[in-house]
């Protein structure tokens, strides 16, 4: 049977790993910021923030930062992949990389997991499974479409590029639709197919992250940074926010 046998988390500017893994468990791994260098079958494959990557059982490799460069990404571990045959991904016998369209979404799912996991929260290893099974048939999905159509991503990346740099001011599908020049109906329709969030949706979680570092890093109040972030209504900010996190942002700040 199929099983996660761990959920990891590198970060920094020092790390290393020597691909040391037991029989018949296979990897995992996302990248979730800046950039890391893997050596695999010495083939050199070189992983940046949004990056999936598999590694089969039995495959060597061996892994380090790029020097001075901060990275963070995210590793599952896991035996059994020989009873996912509906994922050639899975039973193809050769690692695996590209960027990951719903990075996001994935991204979110991967680190409640993980908290769960190192929490040793009741039913841990059952939501791990579940995710990371997720995680796998999502990528599947984009990696067999792409084949027939690389323009649907990059008219994607564009809108959500688009989201980061004015995040704090209302989108619409119009303007998504304007900005790569297609209708605002395809535009919400591509932009739901590839990342799994309406734009709505995508738009709330981006300032909602950006909102978490303020009330990390700044000494602003909930209201200014609510505002900062394009919220002009505290209350609906702080439903929101608890939505995302399971708390208020007040309540984040006070922990």
């Amino acid at each position: 049977m199929i099983q996660v046998r761990l959920i990891r988390l590198d970060r920094g500017v020092d790390w290393f790993e020597d691909g040391s893994r037991d029989l018949g468990v296979s990897s995992l791994i996302l990248v979730s910021y800046g950039r890391v260098v893997y050596w695999i079958e010495q083939e050199k494959v070189i992983l940046e923030k949004g990056d999936t990557l598999f590694i089969p059982a039995g495959m060597t490799y061996y892994a380090k930062c790029v020097p001075t460069v901060f990275h963070e990404k995210y590793v599952f571990e896991f035996s059994g992949s020989e009873y996912l045959p509906g994922l050639p991904l899975l039973t193809g016998g050769q690692w695996t990389k590209s960027r990951l369209g719903m990075f996001e979404l994935c991204l979110g799912r991967i680190k409640t997991v993980y908290a769960d996991w190192s929490d040793q929260a009741k039913y841990a290893e059952t939501r791990a499974l579940g995710t990371m099974l997720e995680w796998l048939a999502l990528w599947s999905r984009e990696l067999e479409e792409r084949k027939f159509s690389k323009e649907i991503y990059q008219h994607a990346e564009r809108m959500k590029n688009y989201i980061h740099s004015h995040y704090q001011t209302k989108i619409t599908k119009e303007e998504l639709g304007d900005h790569i020049y297609k209708s605002p109906n395809y535009a919400a329709a591509l932009f739901k197919r590839i990342t799994g969030q309406t734009i709505s949706e995508y738009v709330h979680a981006t300032r909602i992250k950006k909102a978490t570092y303020l009330l990390l890093e700044s000494n602003l109040s909930v209201g200014e940074i609510a505002e900062f972030v394009g919220y002009g209504d505290v209350s609906y900010f702080q439903r929101l926010f608890k939505k995302e996190t399971g708390m208020t942002a007040t309540e984040f700040m006070k922990s």
